[in-house]
């Protein structure tokens, strides 16, 4: 068996058995499909990695004197409000990737996901810009109080920092 690519269900023949009608597959069409899957695994990907920014930074940030309590509820508000953007992100891709929504297109879904690549894509900078912003703010009244040892361990030194 073998697949022609170019055409729509173009007739294949074989010189020693009958004419059948076999599905062809325009080459750009599987480009786009793989590509698009890919980005739903980097989509994916990008989840893990805001988890992985929110839980790592704010667990630093609890243990940080330099944020009060109602600095740190706002915070974690803020971190709320990014997280549940992103998880609208991940219920736009759910609706492209369910099988019960036949009304669409190959392109109208390859459209999707390439949005939901960018709006997570930008939401992932965001929480980590967010927290890079919370991390300077405690650098700063840490360098007002002398107190930059503590910090530079909690957070990491020059080298280490990922702010």
């Amino acid at each position: 068996m073998y697949v022609r690519f170019g055409g729509e269900l173009p007739k294949t023949h074989r010189s020693n058995t009958a004419g059948r009608w076999m599905l062809s597959l325009p080459l750009k069409s599987v480009n786009n499909l793989v590509r698009d899957a890919r980005k739903v695994r980097e989509i994916i990907l990008m989840v893990g990695d805001v988890s992985d920014i929110y839980v790592t930074g704010f667990g630093r940030m609890m243990k940080d004197e330099n944020f009060s309590a109602r600095e740190l509820d706002a915070i974690a508000s803020g971190y709320t409000k990014l997280l549940e953007e992103s998880n609208g992100v991940l219920q736009d891709l759910k609706q492209v990737i369910d099988v019960s929504t036949l009304s669409m297109t190959d392109k109208d879904r390859m459209d999707v996901v390439d949005e939901c690549y960018r709006d997570m894509r930008r939401y992932r900078n965001l929480v980590s810009y967010y927290t890079n912003r919370n991390i300077a703010v405690s650098y700063l009244r840490a360098r007002k109080r002398n107190d930059m040892d503590r910090v530079m361990r909690l957070y990491g030194d020059e080298t280490s920092r990922y702010w």
